[in-house]
């Protein structure tokens, strides 16, 4: 009977070749298969440093019946290498079911460490991250996002969110409304490439950026946590405000928005408790 194998995870670079470890490279070199997320992608990287192996397909909708494939090789005792299009497996890319039916198989796993976008972000970013979640992709219906930005709004340390291109505006708006418009970020564009670019300033301001300069590149946002001086006034405060601007002409969103530059309390925050309180006045 052949002993196991190993799978090892291997941090691959996120736009310069030069990022590549030594080990990164000698792993990949020594490996007998590479499984990796899109074949066209990673062979790419392996032309690069005249690595050739054969390529094992590995992508997220069907992450369960390539892991049965990989799995049966490394019970064969065979080595294989995982990688992703760019970064560290497993983070925001396949592999965490790979690696935990390896566990479950008692398949020994190593980590070759590499770059990661939401780790180099932080580095540049500015933004106190002694402490900082990870929350990746925000989700896409409108139901789960709001309930992932209600989960987080709240949180004193640092958090990074990955963003495409054609998302960028409407996640920075949403942010906004969540985090308040003058919340600090960092957003960073294009890490480790030619057009790396990282801008800060306050929610509002970065979405005035892109609202007249089409957003390009893979994103990386870092945005500030709530500090304990936020809220200056309290909710019922703010909504008091806004009554008092409602009373004055201005119209409800508006007169909430104004209520938030003041309060330091979110626009969505303050027109939900407006809400409650018209419905338990009628």
């Amino acid at each position: 009977m052949n002993e196991f194998g190993k799978l090892s995870v291997v941090g691959t670079p996120i736009g310069n070749f030069s990022d590549f470890s030594r080990r990164g490279i000698e792993t990949l070199e020594n490996a007998d298969y590479i499984a990796c997320e899109d074949t066209r992608v990673s062979a790419k990287l392996l032309g690069k440093f005249g690595i050739k192996k054969p390529l094992l397909s590995y992508y997220k909708p069907k992450e369960h019946e390539k892991s049965e494939k990989i799995t049966e090789l490394l019970c064969e005792g065979k080595n294989i290498a995982l990688i992703s299009d760019a970064g560290m497996p497993c983070i925001s890319d396949p592999g965490y079911i790979l690696v935990k039916k390896c566990y479950e198989l008692g398949i020994n796993v190593e980590v070759i460490p590499g770059c990661n976008a939401a780790v180099s972000a932080i580095a540049v970013s500015g933004i106190d991250a002694a402490r900082f979640v990870f929350e990746g992709f925000l989700p896409v219906g409108k139901k789960e996002r709001t309930e992932r930005l209600e989960e987080v709004k709240g949180l004193s340390h640092a958090i990074v969110f990955y963003e495409a291109p054609h998302k960028l505006r409407q996640t920075l708006t949403d942010l906004a409304e969540f985090f308040g418009e003058e919340r600090h970020a960092a957003v960073c564009r294009e890490l480790t490439k030619i057009h790396e670019e990282t801008l800060r300033g306050t929610l509002k301001e970065l979405i005035g950026h892109f609202n007249e300069t089409e957003p390009r590149g893979e994103f990386a946002i870092v945005i500030e946590g709530k500090a304990k001086t936020d809220e200056k006034l309290s909710i019922s405060d703010a909504v008091k405000i806004a009554r008092e601007y409602i009373e004055k002409g201005e119209k409800p969103n508006i007169a909430c928005k104004m209520a938030s530059d003041l309060s330091g309390i979110s626009k969505r925050d303050i027109y939900s408790a407006l809400l409650e309180d018209k419905q338990t006045a009628d």
